[in-house]
């Protein structure tokens, strides 16, 4: 059953927090363009989360003197908490969001919300990276924003070009279904939102956008950066275990063709190798400092290295290969066992070649020495298990086109 709006086609959520420099001309400019730009119904929601200076007494002032602009509290920070708690609340037919800068030209809000309007497009983004962008901003972000989304892009298999320009727009009906799956209440929030709409086959519309960056930014660029990619490991993760329900979404929203979770791109997997191998080598690392003592360093190395071998293969096999079920799992942990043997001879060679060489070295230099092994050893492991262990399989292959095939033939993909 189609859910009723109430005849408000469009709700704006401005989400802020300590922004009493600018809130009051930001809200006064928006509004007065809506009034003379916007022909359909519309509202502003101001959405404090936890503001301690004078934000809350300004919003509330321009909630009472304003026509169409509310204003809504959180006490607890997070823009992607704020954006969620008036998403949901809302009864308008397309929702949206600006950052309160207004670094983006207005003049590209109409054609942000007509395809959700229309409803032929599930959500809109504008895009500071796209050909015919106008951008103003330092090298460093710019730099720091194009090298982001590239990432995004080539481990998320993901074709949208900036997913954190504050410049967004989703049908209310798409939010209400997807809203439950994002799980990130910050900085993240959209990027994530984006990830499972593209990988649940929804349509996203983008359109190019004048920017100008705002000098007084206060966002925190290094931990933003930090808590992204730790949010695009959960989010890989989460796919990769089939906790997102993307099959589900097609089948009630889809529209392109369902993006295929199971094999990350060569750069994806090259990336997402990295990851485990870098918490792989800390694990080693704690295990083999833990277990010299007792056992002596050949004997740590060789436990440490079998007890990290084993959750490699098992991360290697679900987060960067895209292999999930129970399929060929005691093959693949055999042959990942026989790779770690082989990593297991270079190591142990790097520690008798020094202790020939110093009969008595600090502990330290042991595992100075075993770490660099490891690097060889590391890429090694990638090319044994991308080659073998756990490469595509030709059967595999072919069955999974001929099923797109046959679907795309039937009218089964849209």
């Amino acid at each position: 059953m189609t859910p009723s709006y109430g005849g408000l086609a469009l709700e704006i959520v401005v989400p802020v927090y300590n922004e009493e420099a600018v809130l009051e001309r930001s809200i006064t400019r928006l509004a007065e363009y809506l009034t003379n730009e916007m022909p359909s119904t519309w509202k502003i929601t101001i959405a404090d989360n936890a503001s301690t200076d004078m934000t809350p007494v300004i919003a509330a002032r321009l909630s009472e003197h304003l026509d169409n602009v509310d204003y809504r509290r959180l006490e607890t920070k997070g823009r992607g908490l704020a954006l969620r708690d008036a998403w949901s609340a809302s009864e308008a037919k397309v929702l949206a969001y600006l950052d309160v800068d207004l670094s983006t030209d207005l003049a590209a809000l109409p054609p942000l919300v007509a395809p959700l309007l229309s409803g032929h497009s599930d959500i809109s983004i504008g895009t500071r990276l796209g050909q015919n962008s106008r951008v103003s901003r330092g090298p460093k972000r710019e730099f720091i924003s194009r090298s982001y989304n590239f990432l995004l892009r080539r481990t998320m298999q993901v074709r949208f070009s900036d997913a954190q320009c504050g410049f967004k727009a989703i049908r209310a009906d798409v939010a209400h279904r997807l809203l439950p799956h994002v799980e990130d209440n910050g900085w993240f929030f959209d990027t994530e939102l984006l990830i499972i709409a593209e990988r649940s086959g929804l349509r996203i519309h983008e359109i190019p956008v004048d920017w100008v960056d705002d000098p007084d930014s206060r966002v925190d660029i290094k931990q933003t950066a930090l808590d992204d990619l730790r949010g695009m490991v959960r989010v890989g993760t989460s796919l990769v275990k089939g906790l997102i329900p993307v099959q589900a979404i097609y089948a009630e929203l889809g529209r392109r063709p369902l993006a295929q979770v199971g094999r990350p791109s060569f750069f994806g997997q090259v990336l997402r190798f990295g990851l485990v191998g870098i918490a792989s080598t800390l694990a080693f690392a704690l295990l083999y400092l833990a277990m010299q003592g007792p056992f002596g360093s050949q004997e740590a190395n060789f436990l440490a290295l079998l007890l990290t071998a084993v959750g490699n293969t098992a991360a290697n096999r679900r987060f960067t290969f895209g292999i999930s079920g129970p399929a060929r799992i005691f093959t693949q942990q055999l042959q990942g066992l026989i790779v770690f043997l082989l990593a297991w001879t270079i190591t142990s060679s790097s520690l008798l070649i020094l202790h020939a060489v110093n009969s008595d070295p600090f502990p330290s230099l042991e595992l100075l020495v075993l770490t660099g092994a490891n690097v060889v050893a590391t890429l090694l492991r990638f090319v044994l298990l991308r080659l073998w262990v756990f490469r595509a399989r030709r059967d595999e292959e072919s069955l999974a086109i001929g099923a797109v095939r046959v679907l795309t033939v039937n009218g089964g993909i849209r």
